[in-house]
């Protein structure tokens, strides 16, 4: 189940499921701890006898604030002939989050209308010895686990009030919790419980004919009482209205901080543009771990989440984030990779928020062979991400202390981890994780690494280095033209493994291939790298109403259909835009950039009602599949849009003066007179 509505300030992460209610709340870490393990927090309405909880409302829209981090949930329930509108948000500064709820009468009619609001917490991923009491001096409920505390509370008019609270055991025997205590519009009472543990909060409201009242409800959480305590008093100070301008205003100045010239583009793509921005920070941790996905639900599938910082991603989103303006988080990411760079430089298959080694299902050792369990790419893939970032910042005071600890030591790596045969990487990993060989992404990605760190010595004039990491390059270039070329296709392979003096390529159709021409291996308009992304194009389209791009033929993840010819498998968001990007690489006239708006348009078409990009869509439904949102997508989608851009302002060039008649960041542009 999708994560509609994701808010957080890179300390403090809450995500809604599709019924808008709470499925993942993480603290201290963007991704690490999950207090609530994924199960439901749920938010009830009684009214004239009759109980709902907001999952059985048939009638919601979950979509943001324009330009912020605050959510703009509406409900209708003819039911109880009720309507609301929510606001959602973690304050941009202090780890709280808030929600306001207007609650409108639609009948005419004085009624008693009542809010409950459950808790069903997991604190540090375990529900044993765990505590739930109800606090008089701070007038709130409050969970609590060792270093984990939690006060909730309501208010109305500014003035802390809960009208009813439970605490209660959950899950043991026939008990299933609180919240079905709330389903007859009275709480228990219960004052404290320990264990296994759930709560709920009510507020009772009485409302006139037609009229409306406001109520926000909020959770603190910190390390100790005292931290919980100083939250809910500072809330009631500042009021929560107050939090929800602060916080909305410093999104809006966070996304809008760069004057960036939209206008050659559709105004919904620009819309998703900034939505996937703030999006993307919600799934950033503030001490440098870009985190895959926080969406709990994909457990179900392998027991295992996407809540860890894969270098690669990590790049790309980092590089996407330096196009965009924001090079402070990029350079967060870089430390990061530093800090657990091994010394023999390379990074491993992923990593959690805290800098700690992730699960892996990579083998050090195969058929009684050791190996590395690595995605090379990956290590690759920080260089090319760091050059880039140099080259739009000049910063070289932040590229000192990583350039002999990052990138001189992963260059030497990626030298020395080569066949002397053949000049290519020795087999790693692809970047879907499912297999392993010499890789055409991946030996794309160790040229573009090889290249940023000849660049970096270039700076730090050690010309020999220079050199030598250059000379690499273009062995590993020489080899991809030579062994990954098929000639009877005129395409690239995008896999081949060497057993002595025979060679077995995988000439399966991947959209990975991408990567040849992106990170500068040969140039977009190169005629193999056009026959390899007509391939790409022809046959992983699928063909349904539904379209999109698959990963690769016949692809297994999630598969919904085994009619391969017609699905080569799901869509991918990413895959999808890497086509986009290929024409916009490609493009030589402004008729030429025009061919990436379908792929764009596709993107923008099967997002969630809230902006949302999930990993990939049922080829039937549209449906999304796997996690949301997936950071990566988002990035991919800010990278395209940019990119665009600069190509168009690229192209748009006046004959008399020679100046581009559109400028991305608006400075110097053409001001002949036009006819």
């Amino acid at each position: 189940m999708p994560r509609d509505i994701p808010v957080g300030n890179g300390n403090l992460l809450v995500a809604f499921d599709k019924d808008y209610r709470i499925r993942d709340l993480y603290y201290p870490y963007v991704g690490e701890e999950n207090h609530t393990k994924g199960d439901p927090c749920r938010f009830g309405i009684w009214a004239d006898g009759e109980f709902l909880w907001v999952e059985d409302i048939l009638d919601k829209e979950l979509k943001y604030a324009e330009d912020t981090l605050v959510t703009n949930v509406k409900l209708h329930s003819k039911k109880l002939g009720l309507e609301f509108v929510c606001n959602d948000f973690v304050d941009f500064e202090d780890n709280i989050y808030v929600k306001r709820v207007f609650v409108r009468n639609l009948l005419k009619r004085k009624r008693e209308v009542k809010l409950f609001f459950h808790h069903d917490l997991h604190i540090s991923e375990s529900e044993l010895g765990h505590t739930a009491y109800f606090d008089p001096k701070s007038n709130s409920l409050i969970h609590y686990k060792g270093k984990r505390y939690f006060a909730i509370s309501t208010c109305c008019h500014d003035r802390a009030r809960i009208d009813q609270f439970a605490v209660g055991m959950k899950e043991v025997e026939d008990m299933e919790g609180t919240w079905r205590d709330a389903e007859d519009g009275l709480l228990s009472g219960n004052p404290i419980a320990q264990g296994k543990v759930d709560s709920t909060i009510g507020i009772n409201l009485k409302l006139p004919a037609y009229g409306e009242e406001e109520v926000c409800y909020w959770i603190a959480v910190g390390k100790d009482y005292e931290e919980v305590l100083r939250l809910s008093r500072f809330i009631l100070k500042l009021t929560p209205e107050m939090l929800l301008k602060r916080t909305s205003n410093y999104w809006s100045g966070w996304v809008s901080k760069e004057d960036t010239d939209f206008s050659p583009l559709p105004k919904e793509i620009v819309r998703l543009f900034k939505r996937s921005l703030l999006i993307i920070r919600t799934q950033i941790d503030n001490r440098g771990a870009i985190i895959a996905a926080n969406d709990t639900d994909i457990a179900h599938f392998n027991r295992d989440t996407y809540s860890y910082m894969w270098p690669r991603d990590g790049a790309l989103v980092s590089y996407a984030l330096d196009k965009a303006g924001y090079e402070e988080i990029s350079r967060r990411f870089f430390v990061f990779c530093n800090n657990v760079m091994l010394e023999e430089g390379y990074l491993l298959h992923k990593y959690n928020p805290d800098g700690s080694l992730g699960s892996s299902w990579h083998p050090w050792i195969h058929g009684g062979t050791p190996q590395l369990p690595i995605q090379e790419d990956e290590t690759a893939l920080v260089l090319w991400a760091l050059w880039n970032h140099y080259e739009m910042y000049r910063d070289i005071e932040f590229i000192k202390p990583l350039y002999s600890s990052l990138v001189i030591k992963a260059a030497d790596f990626m030298d020395e981890y080569r066949s002397e045969k053949t000049g290519l990487p020795f087999p790693s990993y692809d970047l879907w994780e499912e297999r392993r060989g010499v890789l055409a992404f991946t030996c794309s990605a160790v040229y573009a690494g090889l290249v940023a760190a000849s660049n970096f010595c270039k700076i730090f004039n050690d010309l020999e280095m220079a050199e030598r990491f250059l000379n690499v390059s273009l062995e590993v270039r020489k080899g991809i033209e030579k062994h990954l070329f098929m000639e009877v296709e005129g395409r690239f392979a995008r896999m081949a493994n060497f057993k002595g003096d025979d060679k077995e390529v995988d000439s399966v159709i991947d959209s990975s291939l991408f990567g040849l021409f992106k990170f500068g291996v040969f140039p977009a308009d190169d005629k193999r790298i056009e026959n390899t992304m007509k391939a790409v194009e022809e046959r992983l389209t699928v063909k349904t109403d539904i379209g999109g791009v698959a990963r690769y033929e016949d692809d297994y993840y999630h598969q919904v259909s085994k009619d391969v010819k017609n699905i080569p498998g799901n869509p991918w968001f990413i895959c999808t835009i890497w086509l986009a990007q290929y024409y916009i690489e490609k493009a030589h006239t402004i008729q030429g950039l025009s061919k990436a708006l379908p792929f764009l348009n596709w993107v923008a078409e099967h997002a969630l009602l809230s902006g949302v990009f999930p990993e990939q869509v049922d080829p039937h439904t549209g449906n999304p599949l796997s996690v949301s949102p997936l950071t990566w997508s988002h990035a991919a989608f800010v990278m395209s849009v940019l990119e665009y851009l600069e190509k168009f302002e690229a192209i748009d060039v006046c004959p008399s003066c020679g100046n581009s008649r559109f400028k991305v960041k608006r400075n110097v542009h053409c001001e002949c007179k036009k006819d």
